[in-house]
């Protein structure tokens, strides 16, 4: 599994790393940092997590 992070739509509200912060990184703004990185298996929840709490749904999941 793969995140993907449209940096058109982030508006670095910073949900994602609020709610997962083992996958969620910040860049020096308030941006999501992370994108098309692989998720660990064991992190699969706070992934979706993040992506749940995007105001913007800017996040997406993708693979398995």
């Amino acid at each position: 599994m793969r995140i993907h992070v449209d940096a058109h739509l982030c508006t670095g509200h910073g949900m994602c790393a609020a709610m997962a912060p083992a996958v969620y990184e910040l860049d020096d703004v308030g941006f999501c940092a992370v994108d098309d990185a692989d998720v660990a298996p064991g992190d699969y929840d706070a992934a979706q997590k993040g992506v749940t709490a995007c105001p913007e749904q800017a996040i997406t999941l993708e693979g398995d």
